[in-house]
């Protein structure tokens, strides 16, 4: 049942089967990882409108959404509308032989579709259905939508991100969105480790608050250190310093002085090897306690000099040191080219686009870009005839508004 594209990958994944019912970011990150791991992702978009950051107005290329481009490349597209019977239907036959199931609905969405866990198990015993919520499948707030902005709030990110003294402030990235994605990617990898030797399947389950959860572990080793919650620390660390950005003559650096041997050959660059002995700054709770104080100082010899000399002198002494960077300027960068962090995708209506690679990189089984983002109903007549539906069947079908196919 495999298309030749699809079994040429080498990618580690390989031979698994994944629906994606999901849309937007989360559930989208995760099939798109796993379809650049060799995985034959299926994205079932919902009738009518498909996926709804296909509507997102800008930016757009050539009348495409550019969003929808970046996380859904190297997936095969199906439009089937799941408020039918019909519809219902299509995508039961296609569980009977998924590996995966994806989805991000509400809680409680698919059970009123007929399509929930307990009932798509009983069809295929060895899926792993994978929820993807706001909150969890339990709890108080379980039955609540979810949204990256909100969980970054409730899991307490923005309670210390930004400069002191300002309002709260959200990541600049949906980061509780991203990080539930690839969540769900490892826990769907683990169940299919166990499936492989067992058979069976069974549900995973993430969410956006836990993805946020995660990402807090040196605030929370704080908190249950000594029961404070701590604030907004800028650019700085929360346990040493100085690990912080810095203003040169032309623009910021990112300096880390992470333990005393760094912090010991920061002084001897900056030339001020007499910081080494200054009871303020000799310890690193010293330079905590006088961080205002430490960065004045700091600050005072680094705007005297450009990015690039000061990253050269601190890499030369064995610092570790860097620029703060614009989103053009780290996605033309030399290192991010030579990791294959932009890839070159061809789409049928926007030309020729780029975006981003696959992070997690393999010396046997190498991840690769083979497909464009489908447009909506794409491929339905191809899985179709591949599920053995036959050409009057598909018309029928497209005839009710069951499924649609593009153009």
């Amino acid at each position: 049942m495999k298309t030749k594209e699809t079994s040429r990958h080498s990618g580690p994944m390989a031979g698994m089967r994944v629906l994606e019912l999901a849309q937007i970011m989360a559930g989208p990150t995760c099939g798109m990882m796993l379809a650049d791991m060799g995985a034959d992702v299926i994205k079932v978009e919902k009738l009518p409108g498909g996926d709804d950051s296909r509507g997102y107005s800008e930016p757009r290329v050539n009348g495409v959404s550019a969003p929808f481009m970046v996380l859904n490349r190297n997936k095969r597209g199906i439009a089937v509308n799941l408020k039918q019977e019909q519809g219902r239907e299509v995508l039961l036959r296609m569980v009977k032989d998924a590996d995966v199931l994806i989805e991000n609905y509400r809680l409680g969405t698919m059970e009123k579709l007929g399509l929930g866990y307990e009932t798509l198990r009983e069809h295929n015993p060895g899926l792993i259905y994978c929820s993807i919520s706001g909150y969890g499948r339990d709890g108080p707030f379980a039955d609540k939508g979810g949204f990256d902005l909100i969980a970054q709030g409730m899991s307490g990110l923005m309670s210390f991100t930004g400069e002191p003294g300002r309002p709260p402030v959200k990541t600049g990235n949906s980061i509780t969105d991203i990080n539930a994605g690839v969540l769900a990617v490892i826990g769907i990898t683990a169940a299919y480790v166990h499936k492989l030797k067992t058979g069976q399947g069974q549900m995973v389950d993430t969410s956006l608050l836990e993805a946020g959860l995660q990402q807090t572990y040196w605030q929370a080793a704080v908190y249950f250190a000594n029961g404070t919650s701590v604030g907004p620390t800028g650019s700085a660390h929360l346990l040493t310093a100085p690990y912080q950005a810095f203003q040169a003559s032309d623009g910021w650096i990112n300096i880390g002085g992470a333990n005393q041997a760094n912090w010991e050959r920061i002084a001897e660059v900056l030339g001020h090897p007499e910081w080494k002995q200054d009871p303020r700054f000799s310890t690193n709770k010293g330079r905590m306690e006088n961080l205002p104080a430490l960065c004045e100082a700091m600050n005072a010899v680094l705007v005297t000099r450009s990015k690039s000399e000061w990253i050269a002198a601190f890499d030369a002494a064995g610092v570790p040191a860097g620029p703060v960077l614009s989103v053009g300027e780290a996605l033309t960068h030399p290192q991010t080219l030579a990791r294959n962090m932009v890839v070159e995708v061809d789409h049928p209506q926007a030309g020729h686009t780029r975006a981003l690679g696959c992070p997690v990189h393999f010396s046997e089984t190498p991840t690769a870009v083979l497909r464009h983002a489908p447009m909506l109903g794409e491929h339905t007549r191809e899985l179709l005839v591949e599920y053995g539906y036959s050409s009057q069947e598909i018309d029928t079908l497209v005839a009710a508004g069951a499924v649609a196919e593009a153009g």
